[in-house]
């Protein structure tokens, strides 16, 4: 049988063999509901639970700053209209740029028909956001500040950690969908 080549791994990309492995179990034998009483959803909850500890450990966090959702629309929609929420009266202006997917595009535009400012920056011909058109669209009432790191389309890699430096000297919330 002949494969295809296969060129779109920024949309989804093969499961690695070790997760494979490490996961058979939970999809077939102990795939219970990890928010249950019950043996199989507590042995899926203490699973769930270890993920968590290993994913904070790797990254220097604390096991209850995990959150695990369905996939990255699920994660961008919480961490936007969550930092909004959550922090609404340090602010109401978002920045994010033209090319953003629209998992971050759409809640951004669903806040600022609540009622937030949003200021969506062009890139360049080759796709990059200007961390001086950040900067100089930076203001006291800016709360959070949400561009991509590589863009899904063009490849194109953001400067990220040089708008992250400006985001935090002028202490406002970053945000890169890394998906």
């Amino acid at each position: 049988m002949e494969y295809p080549v296969y060129l779109d791994n920024a949309a989804t990309t093969a499961v690695d063999p070790a997760v494979v492995e490490t996961m058979l179990p939970f999809f077939l034998s102990a795939y219970g509901n990890p928010a249950t009483l019950y043996s199989v959803g507590m042995m899926a909850r203490e699973a769930v639970d270890h993920a968590r500890e290993v994913v904070a450990d790797m990254i220097h966090a604390s096991p209850d700053e995990i959150v695990f959702t369905s996939g990255g629309t699920e994660a961008d929609n919480a961490a936007i209209k969550g930092v909004a929420s959550a922090y609404k009266s340090r602010g109401n202006h978002l920045i994010t740029s033209a090319i953003e997917h629209h998992a971050v595009l759409e809640p951004m535009e669903t806040l600022e028909h609540s009622g937030y400012d949003l200021d969506i920056l062009p890139v360049d011909a080759e796709g990059r956001v200007s961390p001086q058109a950040v900067k100089s669209c930076l203001r006291p009432s800016t709360l959070l500040v949400s561009i991509m790191h590589a863009n899904n389309e063009i490849g194109t890699v953001q400067p990220i950690e040089e708008i992250g430096t400006l985001c935090r000297e002028h202490g406002v919330l970053f945000h890169t969908d890394a998906v």
